[in-house]
């Protein structure tokens, strides 16, 4: 082959992957620019929020930029792989995240700041398989409920029944460990994707009836932890014991109300170095936010969230791939589920569970589920428009 043929080669391969009709040009950029500012701005408050006690200077912002260009390798990963040929393999990811979380369960599963969710790697790392059975749930729910019965627009009830079947064993695994927030996390998942697939209203009815008389039980028969009990007390009578069970709730407040409208500067809150508010770095990073960088900072984060979400829905709606459609719009609920549990703990409307802000809180697994899920929304994106 002559030097020129190879030449000529590389530009035709540059121009299929740069080109008018390659995949980058169907990304969605306002999706991508918003979940990027996010980050930037979570790196910046990881950085202010454990500066101060992490071992390094840096605190433990090194080990999230590391997390970050993982995740966003793997989010180009899912963007790449057609969300069709995702639909075959649901069954596999679904099958591996039950794995997951029955191996925390056994004695190779680690306790962590309180719970017991975790499975350690060594060398510092650690994996947290709650947050990846929210995507293998998903897609398997997707999936059961993408085929309509013949000569209806409504998924068959069988699959209704394996849909549910699915959410119960993932549930159920996840609170023997127990993490309640991720449990509810997965319920919304599981109702918002019954929603979207058009299922009869009689499956609704029985779901509010299951999830009525479920939270009966549970605190009829008192079968919650001691501390998520002090959890609800606390958002029920924040004011009951100020430096006992309702101190986290209000040392939030005092850090978001006194950034006020400016904020304080990064670096600058003294709630955030002093710690006055417990795991500012993951769970509480909005109270970071709040004090830091004020009331513009945090609407700031809470509208490119907003942006994430209604760019999310525009792809849902514009699939024309039931599999997909149903992907990309349950994928939306659970983010915003997610933010608005996470934010509304911090202002005292929601009580405290523990789940991060999406794209803005410290971690690794989480953020690895994150980016995934934001690179199937762009996968979706890309294939909707060889629709048109």
């Amino acid at each position: 082959m002559t030097t020129r043929a190879v030449a000529g080669g590389r530009r035709s391969f540059a121009r299929r992957a740069v080109g008018a009709q390659s995949a980058v040009w169907r990304l969605d950029g306002v999706m991508l620019v918003a979940v990027a500012a996010l980050c930037v701005i979570g790196t910046l408050l990881v950085w202010s929020s454990t500066r101060t006690w992490a071992p390094g200077s840096t605190g433990l912002v090194k080990k999230h930029i590391l997390n970050l260009l993982i995740g966003t390798l793997l989010c180009g990963a899912a963007a790449m792989i057609d969300h069709r040929a995702m639909r075959a393999y649901s069954p596999l990811v679904f099958l591996v995240s039950l794995a997951g979380l029955v191996m925390v369960v056994t004695p190779l599963g680690a306790t962590i700041n309180g719970s017991h969710s975790w499975i350690l790697l060594g060398g510092g790392f650690a994996v947290q398989p709650s947050e990846f059975a929210k995507l293998g749930l998903l897609l398997i729910i997707a999936m059961l409920l993408a085929q309509p019965a013949e000569g209806s627009d409504r998924p068959r009830d069988l699959d209704v029944v394996l849909a549910l079947v699915a959410a119960l064993l993932t549930m159920g695994l996840v609170m023997l460990q127990p993490d309640l927030g991720t449990a509810l996390v997965l319920a919304v998942i599981t109702a918002a994707a019954l929603i979207i697939g058009g299922v009869r209203k009689r499956w609704i009815a029985l779901l509010v009836l299951v999830a009525s008389a479920g939270v009966f039980s549970v605190f009829h028969f008192q079968m919650l932890e001691p501390y998520q009990v002090a959890r609800f007390t606390a958002f029920i009578d924040p004011g009951v014991d100020p430096r006992g069970v309702g101190y986290n709730s209000t040392q939030s407040l005092i850090a978001i109300g006194s950034g006020q409208l400016f904020g304080k500067g990064l670096l600058g809150g003294g709630q955030t170095t002093g710690r006055f508010v417990p795991e500012q770095h993951t769970d509480f990073i909005f109270t970071v936010a709040g004090e830091e960088f004020g009331f513009l900072g945090s609407v700031t984060i809470v509208l490119l969230l907003g942006v994430v979400l209604l760019r999310g829905l525009k792809i849902a709606r514009q699939c024309d791939d039931r599999f997909g459609m149903l992907a990309a719009g349950t994928i939306v609920c659970w983010f915003a589920f997610q933010t608005f549990v996470n934010v509304g703990m911090t202002i005292g409307i929601m009580p405290i569970t523990g789940l991060p802000l999406p794209f803005v809180s410290y971690g690794g697994t989480a953020t690895f589920a994150n980016l995934i899920a934001v690179g199937i929304l762009q996968s979706i994106r890309i294939r909707e428009q060889s629709f048109d």
